[in-house]
């Protein structure tokens, strides 16, 4: 299941568009306040077992739905630094003056563009299996099991729209560990994915296509404390993507996880946020604005 009993759900209207966000206010002071970006696809809803999380540890957390994703409007030919201005966009409305920021897998590169735009009122970024800035050699392919949606996205909007029409899924693209986890304390998230590949409104081709071109921010303007967080084993987005990261922003902290896949890497998401708002964390982390 998804979503959480305590959750509200935002419709915002942003530029004449409708932007869709996902609150969860944990208590009536929070001592931090969490964005999450989710994966390719979501539908902006959080996931019970972050929140839950959250709740344990007096957190707000936040989603805000991409364009084309959980109703937030479609923006054909959007960046990744489109969409995180979206994320920067929402928070003021939500009144968050500071807050940490985590992104999975195609959230990842969102993350780090929130991270880079939002200056000093981003205290952390945490990314889980992302992406790297794309590279027309042929390396930023290297490794990936079912490369098809973003190798036909190098080739233009029409070439992976007529890709979708006859895709189909490959199961070797996640490991026993991925299985394990989507059966067991992530089910959560296989249920968010097939619920959002339903309802989207071509969010899935417009972030293939933001990835594979400029991301139109510079990580070198991240300030906060970024923690790479990828699986060893993962088949969707190589390992190597993280490392490609970690050179591109050197001061970024860098955890491979053995043995974990794509979706495994996911169930340390707990972990992470616990690193992130321990104790000596550079600045405040009060969150919500006042």
């Amino acid at each position: 299941m998804t979503g959480h009993a305590a959750t509200s759900r935002h419709e915002f209207r942003v530029d004449s568009r409708t932007l869709v966000a996902h609150d969860f206010p944990g208590t009536r002071a929070p001592r931090a306040v969490v964005v999450w970006c989710g994966g390719t696809p979501h539908t902006g809803a959080l996931l019970a077992p972050h929140v839950d999380a959250a709740a344990a540890r007096g957190i707000r957390l936040v989603s805000v739905a991409r364009p084309g994703f959980g109703g937030s409007m479609r923006t054909p030919g959007r960046s990744i630094a489109d969409a995180a201005a979206d994320v920067l966009r929402v928070a003021d409305l939500l009144g968050i003056k500071r807050f940490v920021v985590t992104g999975y897998s195609g959230g990842g590169p969102h993350a780090l563009a929130v991270g880079a735009l939002g200056g000093d009122r981003v205290l952390g970024v945490a990314t889980f299996g992302s992406p790297a800035p794309f590279s027309d050699d042929g390396a930023w392919f290297e490794g990936m099991q079912d490369p098809g949606a973003l190798r036909s996205a190098r080739d233009g909007r029409a070439a992976r729209e007529e890709w979708e029409e006859t895709a189909r899924f490959d199961p070797e693209q996640f490991t026993g560990d991925d299985y394990s986890a989507l059966d067991g304390p992530l089910t959560a998230l296989g249920a968010e994915a097939g619920r959002a590949s339903e309802l989207e409104q071509g969010g899935s081709v417009d972030d293939d296509l933001a990835l594979v071109m400029p991301w139109g921010v510079d990580l070198s303007r991240l300030t906060a404390p970024v923690l790479l967080h990828h699986g060893a084993a993962d088949r969707v987005v190589p390992v190597a993507h993280a490392e490609r990261i970690r050179r591109l922003h050197p001061t970024a902290e860098l955890t491979i996880r053995p043995g974990r896949g794509h979706i495994g890497v996911l169930l340390d998401w707990p972990d992470v946020l616990d690193r992130l708002l321990a104790d000596g964390f550079p600045g405040d982390r009060s969150g919500s604005g006042g």
